[in-house]
C-alpha cells in the first residue's frame, strides 16, 4: 500500500485571490455597461430605420413635417364608433341645404346648378325625383355622396325637394315613415268628422 497522503495542487486560470476579485468584478461590470450601451442605442434617434421613409431620407431628405404626416397616416384609426340619438328630430330640407349644400349650389361651383335657377334645374327636374335623389345620396360628378355630409336619407331627400322646388319643380316633401303612416289615418279621421 502506498501512502498517497499529499494531494495534487489545483491548477486553473485563477491562481490567487487578486485574480479572483478581478474576474468577479469584470463578470458583473462589463455586462452592465453593455446593457446601458444597448439601451442608449435603442432610445437614440441616430439609428438606421428599416422603412422606405429612411431610404428616402438617405437619398434626398424629407422634412420633419412630411415624416410626421407619414407616421400619422400609418397610425390612423381603422374605424370609429358613433352613437347617435335615434329620437332626434330630422332636419328640414332648408336646414340641410344651409348646412351642407349651400357651398356649391349657391355659387354654382363645379357645375352644380345654382339654387333657384330654373334654367339650370329644368333638365334635372325632367329626369325625375328618384334620379335627383339617387344622385344626391350616392354622388354624381364632383359631388360626393350626400354632398360630403352625414345625414339620414330622408333629410337628404328633403333637401333635394327643397332645391328642386326652388328651381321650379312641384315635388311633395317626403315624410318620415311613422308620420307617413299616420297621415292617411289622420286624413281618414278628418274625413269622417
Amino acid at each position: 500500500m502506498s501512502d498517497n497522503s499529499h494531494e495534487e495542487a489545483h491548477t486553473g486560470p485563477i491562481k490567487n485571490p487578486k485574480q479572483l476579485l478581478i474576474a468577479v468584478f469584470f463578470s458583473f461590470v462589463v455586462p452592465v455597461f453593455a446593457i446601458i450601451g444597448l439601451v442608449y442605442y435603442v432610445v437614440s434617434g441616430a439609428k438606421p430605420a428599416g422603412t422606405a421613409e429612411a431610404d428616402s431620407m438617405a437619398l434626398g431628405g424629407i422634412s420633419q413635417q412630411a415624416r410626421d404626416k407619414g407616421v400619422a397616416e400609418r397610425l390612423q384609426k381603422v374605424g370609429t364608433v358613433e352613437i347617435r340619438d335615434a329620437n332626434r328630430a330630422l332636419k328640414t330640407g332648408e336646414e340641410v341645404f344651409k348646412a351642407q349644400c349651400t357651398t356649391c349650389h349657391s355659387a354654382g361651383l363645379a357645375g352644380a346648378p345654382k339654387f333657384g335657377d330654373a334654367a339650370a334645374w329644368g333638365p334635372r327636374i325632367k329626369t325625375g325625383y328618384d334620379t335627383l335623389l339617387n344622385a344626391a345620396l350616392h354622388g354624381k360628378g364632383a359631388m360626393g355622396a350626400q354632398g360630403g355630409g352625414d345625414f339620414e336619407d330622408l333629410e337628404v331627400a328633403r333637401a333635394v325637394v327643397y332645391m328642386a322646388n326652388a328651381g321650379g319643380a312641384k315635388f311633395a316633401e317626403p315624410q318620415a315613415p311613422a308620420a307617413a303612416a299616420s297621415a292617411p289615418a289622420a286624413a281618414a279621421s278628418q274625413a269622417t268628422k
